[in-house]
């Protein structure tokens, strides 16, 4: 079955401003997971809705590994060409995550290049961007970054926590290091730990990039950088967030723009033409240093051998409630592994709800507008009390 799509329009948060936090001042660096110390540092993040006199009423939502902080909304209103946030259809007024109700905060990820720190931000002790200089990063630290900006709004519990894919992985990291904080977790499409297959694949991209003379071991910024590389390396990811059947469905073996083969390497076919098209696009929004750290501290991510006991309810926060919600098309994180994650939580006296969709989309699917996710994520958030 497909994602089902609900036609009638809800109205949008409007027009939405990307600001930001900066701390970690030197001598008060952030102590890294590797033991490097950073600072200052800077979290790009959006907000929507209103924040309740309590302070009781926020949600976070964690972005996947190319995400940003642009959840919902538009910068300009009266601009078309001002793409609406990646979870436009989710976030919003009388949406799956009603902003009439939640304050809801999105942050772009520590390492990233949308906003935050990440590598191609300029070092201070060199005035130069980063580059391989950058210490390398763990999603639990993104995770301490947004527990630093959380701490600077003045919240001292969430509703919940809601993250898809690389943003998942965030979901659970909290579980683990603040469960006091968070009410209700909601992962989506994700996993424990990486597989020995979604490691190759970040290795393949990462190679791609690193292959290309342009990269210059990661001092790319004032000349050309490894775009090909780059490309290349968005090509294959990009491959694994669909599915065999999204893919015949929509591309099948048909030639693009000729009734012939050209017998040479060019597009001949419509899913190559197709791949080039979204390597080229990614390379113009996106730095090829923050791939590679942000997949690093990916495949780094490993829920049961780091921290076995971690997701057990402490006695002094509220017991976390879950929604593990998987996709039966996802073939990057696949539901077997939504299982073991329940069977995980289970096992340690944790109050967990499992849902896999029908979709045929792919790993991508919580990305496209389907109302049986909304309405799943709608009626757990309401029975999430705020006492």
């Amino acid at each position: 079955m497909n994602a089902v799509i609900d036609r009638q329009e809800k109205p949008s948060v409007g027009s939405v401003e990307k600001k930001y936090h900066t701390f970690a001042e030197p001598p008060d660096e952030l102590l890294l997971e590797s033991g490097a110390r950073l600072g200052p540092i800077t979290i790009a993040y959006e907000t929507f809705g209103s924040l309740s006199a309590k302070k009781d009423n926020a949600v976070l939502v964690a972005h996947a590994f190319s995400g940003d902080s642009h959840l919902a909304g538009r910068y300009t209103s009266d601009n078309e060409d001002d793409k609406p946030g990646w979870w436009e259809f989710m976030v919003g007024p009388g949406k799956g995550i009603d902003t009439d109700r939640y304050f809801v905060i999105c942050a772009n990820i520590l390492g990233s290049c949308m906003g935050s720190t990440g590598p191609s931000s300029l070092n201070p002790a060199t005035g130069q961007p980063y580059g391989l200089d950058f210490p390398m990063v763990t999603i639990g630290d993104m995770v301490e970054t947004q527990k630093r900006l959380i701490d600077h709004l003045g919240i001292e519990k969430l509703v919940a926590v809601i993250g898809g894919s690389v943003g998942g992985m965030q979901v659970l990291e909290w579980c683990v290091r603040y469960p006091q904080m968070v009410r209700a977790a909601v992962p989506v499409a994700t996993t424990m730990r990486h597989s020995a297959l979604a490691i190759a694949f970040n290795e393949i991209a990462r190679q791609a990039i690193m292959a290309d003379p342009n990269w210059n071991g990661g001092d790319y910024y004032n000349g050309p950088g490894p775009d090909l590389g780059l490309a290349v390396a968005r090509m294959v990811g990009h491959v694994t967030y669909l599915s065999d059947e999204a893919m015949r469905r929509k591309f099948g073996r048909r030639l693009q723009d000729k009734r012939d083969f050209s017998f040479g390497f060019g597009a001949d076919f419509q899913v190559e033409s197709y791949l080039r098209h979204q390597g080229s696009k990614f390379v113009r929004r996106f730095d090829a240093n923050s791939l590679l750290y942000i997949t690093r501290a990916a495949d780094y991510f490993d829920l049961i051998e780091r921290n076995p006991a971690g997701t057990r309810p402490t006695e002094h926060g509220t017991e976390t409630k879950y929604l593990v919600i998987s996709y039966s098309s996802d073939w990057l994180y696949p539901t077997y592994q939504a299982k073991e994650l329940v069977k995980h939580l289970k096992r340690q006296g944790c109050d967990v709800s499992f849902c896999e969709i029908e979709a045929d989309c792919g790993h991508d699917a919580f990305l496209i507008p389907d109302v049986r996710l909304e309405k799943l994520l709608r009626g757990f958030l309401n029975g999430i009390s705020r006492n």
